[in-house]
């Protein structure tokens, strides 16, 4: 045990890269599907999840997190969410190493967005519109402009306006402008790709002002009572999911109108396993995509992997 890696933020990012994630994604995605459970547990709006994975041939983990919304409006504000990772290998069962889950879920989720994006959205994409401004909404706007080289503009809404105007003050570019706004419609309209990361419970995305071809990327709802999209843009897109294990029944943007019947299960055109053995995504530029990122733990396993040998390869 005592020769187990820590690896921190401060230990491997400068390693990494949103490309290189997005590729250990689709590289694991081609392996045999994951066995995958979640644990979790609530009380007053604060949650304890526990994501648990094992890919066969690949390894296995356990992610641990902690979900206090209300941390940021203490006296001294903490982070929302708290994860540690453990990662085991495949083969023997011991583990390998310890991984600052936060750290971890930061590349696990924005690589999960770009992924979906890279099969879903319009290459020629040149706005992407941001809802939500914390630590998710930062790591966005890192990842999609890597992903997509030809954004010409990144514009971010968020119900608490100075805080959209802090991140764009800080990632603005002369060639790649961020743009803070109040106007929600105006923004989803002009919009190439959506991708949100909010804490809504309530669907707030109005389907009637997304425009033909739009991409949008669903991030924040993340428990069975949450949703970002409202009924009507559920209906006007086709509807994608990283996995059909951890978002049909799991999570509330899609299992709530499967159990009102607004969309089927036969709704869900295909997952990443799908996508990444051929299934089309993207059919034509006129088409809107919807992708839900549930995040499940197989996502954590392949991004340890990923963080941990890039770790190894320069000790």
């Amino acid at each position: 045990m005592k020769n187990i890696p820590l690896i921190t933020t401060e230990d491997c990012e400068h390693q990494l890269s949103w490309r290189g994630v997005m590729e250990a994604l689709a590289d694991g995605h081609k392996a045999e599907r994951a066995q995958i459970d979640d644990i979790l547990f609530q009380q007053d709006g604060k949650s304890l999840l526990n994501r648990a994975a094992w890919i066969n041939g690949k390894g296995m983990g356990v992610k641990t997190a902690t979900i206090f919304p209300n941390n940021q409006n203490l006296a001294k504000p903490l982070p929302n969410v708290n994860a540690v990772f453990s990662l085991f290998e495949d083969c023997t069962g011991l583990p390998t190493a310890i991984i600052d889950g936060t750290f971890l879920t930061k590349w696990k989720t924005a690589g999960d967005s770009i992924l979906g994006s890279h099969f879903l959205a319009r290459q020629d994409s040149r706005t992407l519109v941001i809802l939500g401004a914390g630590a998710v909404a930062e790591s966005l706007v890192e990842a999609y402009s890597e992903a997509f080289p030809n954004l010409e503009q990144i514009v971010l809404w968020n119900r608490t306006f100075a805080k959209a105007q802090d991140i764009a003050a800080r990632y603005s570019t002369p060639s790649r402008p961020v743009i803070a706004t109040q106007n929600l419609e105006q923004a989803i309209r002009s919009a190439d790709i959506v991708s949100s990361a909010t804490m809504s419970i309530e669907p707030f995305i109005n389907g009637d002002w997304v425009q033909p071809g739009t991409h949008i990327d669903l991030i924040g709802a993340f428990r069975p009572d949450m949703r970002e999209a409202m009924d009507n843009l559920i209906t006007k897109a086709r509807l994608f999911v990283d996995a059909r294990e951890t978002t049909l029944h799991d999570i509330g943007e899609i299992r709530i109108p499967l159990e009102q019947g607004t969309i089927s299960e036969a709704d869900i055109i295909a997952d990443f396993y799908d996508l990444c053995a051929g299934t089309p995504g993207r059919q034509n530029d006129q088409e809107i995509t919807l992708f839900k990122n549930g995040g499940g733990a197989h996502l954590d396993v392949m991004t340890a992997l990923y963080i941990y040998n890039r770790h190894r390869s320069a000790v």
